[in-house]
């Protein structure tokens, strides 16, 4: 199935509930409505252009992602004029961390827009931020660098950023305690299991170590978010030597 039968041929009513939905969003029209069609078309239906390229929201989303770093960085840069690079990408990461685009896509309920041959329920979480991304490559696209950095302070920036709060959040307490582990020159190991039990779908669960010596467990739908499970609770364990 191609691009033209897919995007042009829909019909009339559903191209115009499309529209709605997607100024509603957007707060301005579309101008190519295919751009944004393709946005939340998702590989499992395998579709491809007259060209026979792959078609759906993935390649939208690398530009996505490309202009969210952009125009964030810019943000930060004209906000914090004494910061150093580290600060910067610090900032930068935390704005737009897999876990803050996530709850974007959901709070624009942007799944309601995703064509899929899997059902809705199976989705893992990071589909919701991987259309939201692929969204602001459509806008790049169709409107161009000015949109998109006022869609991005609108819907980012404006409603959830204040850089005061952000610098105390921690985004990865794995990355922090490796970090610490590095800087005291103490070994770590994350060793992971596969641990269903009676859960209907799979679950990971982890140990710890931090010289040798299991210091927290941790469990999860996913090896990283069972590491990340193991690593918050050490962290907690250990907060007292790692102020220090």
């Amino acid at each position: 199935m191609g691009l033209r039968p897919y995007i042009f041929n829909s019909r009339p009513k559903e191209d115009g509930n499309f529209f709605t939905g997607m100024r509603n969003i957007l707060g301005f029209k579309p101008k190519n409505l295919s751009i944004y069609k393709k946005a939340f078309i998702h590989r499992s239906l395998h579709l491809k252009d007259p060209q026979g390229n792959p078609l759906n929201y993935e390649r939208l989303e690398f530009l996505g992602d490309a202009m969210l770093g952009a125009i964030i960085s810019k943000y930060i840069y004209n906000e914090v004029p004494a910061a150093d690079e580290g600060y910067l990408t610090k900032m930068r990461s935390k704005i737009v961390s897999r876990e803050h685009l996530n709850e974007l896509g959901k709070e624009l309920n942007l799944l309601s827009f995703v064509d899929s041959k899997v059902h809705k329920d199976h989705f893992g979480d990071n589909v919701h931020g991987n259309v939201f991304e692929a969204l602001v490559g459509a806008i790049y696209l169709d409107r161009g660098y000015k949109y998109c950095e006022n869609f991005i302070h609108h819907k980012i920036i404006e409603p959830h950023v204040d850089l005061a709060k952000l610098e105390g959040k921690v985004i990865s307490y794995k990355s922090l305690l490796i970090e610490w582990c590095q800087k005291e020159k103490k070994t770590f190991n994350f060793q992971i299991f596969e641990d269903s039990g009676n859960d209907p779908v799979r679950h990971f669960s982890v140990k710890l170590s931090i010289n040798k010596k299991v210091v927290s467990k941790g469990r999860g739908p996913s090896k990283k978010k069972a590491e990340e499970q193991a690593a918050k609770r050490a962290f907690f364990a250990l907060q007292e030597k790692i102020d220090a």
